[in-house]
């Protein structure tokens, strides 16, 4: 049996991945911030980890730690506003959950993976870190620079027999813009089955699991059938990623 450390655990794709994994019969760690859902998982045989990846401290919580599995999943899609609407509070908070935190998170755990010589990482990307957004700017940014750290990890890694895969997202019906469209709009986004399912995703990352050990997938792309590629332009919010 396999351990397993997913981030961001409670909703969306995190919860299908967290599930799927348990389901598979991998020893699961969820990490998150709602107690009720991290308490439903915890009923499953779940081990729940209730922690804010956006404090520093909240890291120090991980040591000792030995997953084999790592799946990058927490983050958050800031107001979409233009950049000069935006204050720095904002972007702080986006920049340390999307990004920040899953470099802390990682250093934590990837030292163990390379001494025992075996391991994978996945982060949870974005079609927004391969093509541009209106209103999106800190949004694109963080989850860009998760692709470039993720492939770029993995050539540091794979020596070692570690494994980094970015999984880019196309439109997931999850709850990322609860907050930030109504109700009508998300309907209307998601409307025909347009989107993937977060299930979905959670079986594609258990397909690259099985992957024989010497085939590393730096990265797949999961989009709605009729989305425009990752890095092929796209127009208005229906058709923004994860």
């Amino acid at each position: 049996m396999t351990q397993a450390l997913i981030t961001g655990a409670t909703s969306g794709i995190g919860k299908a991945i967290t599930l799927a994994m348990k389901a598979a019969g991998h020893d699961v760690i969820a990490v998150g911030r709602q107690p009720d859902a991290l308490a439903a998982l915890e009923a499953q045989g779940i081990r729940a980890m209730q922690l804010d990846l956006a404090d520093p401290a909240a890291i120090d919580q991980l040591a000792g730690l030995t997953p084999d599995v790592l799946i990058n999943n927490a983050g958050m899609m800031p107001a979409m506003l233009p950049f000069a609407q935006m204050d720095m509070a904002q972007i702080d908070r986006a920049i340390d959950l999307n990004l920040r935190s899953a470099l802390a998170v990682t250093r934590a755990v990837v030292p163990g993976m390379q001494d025992r010589g075996r391991g994978h990482v996945f982060f949870t990307g974005s079609t927004a870190g391969h093509a541009p957004f209106a209103k999106l700017a800190v949004y694109c940014a963080t989850k860009a620079a998760i692709g470039g750290f993720a492939q770029a990890l993995r050539l540091d890694l794979a020596p070692y027999g570690v494994r980094v895969t970015e999984i880019v997202a196309g439109r997931v019906e999850t709850g990322l813009y609860k907050d930030l469209l109504s109700a009508e709009a998300r309907a209307a986004m998601y409307a025909g089955n347009s989107a993937v399912q977060p299930e979905d995703v959670a079986a594609m990352v258990l397909a690259v699991l099985t992957l024989p050990q010497s085939v590393d997938v730096a990265r797949f792309d999961i989009l709605p059938m009729h989305q425009a590629t990752a890095t092929g332009a796209q127009n208005g919010a229906q058709d923004k990623g994860k």
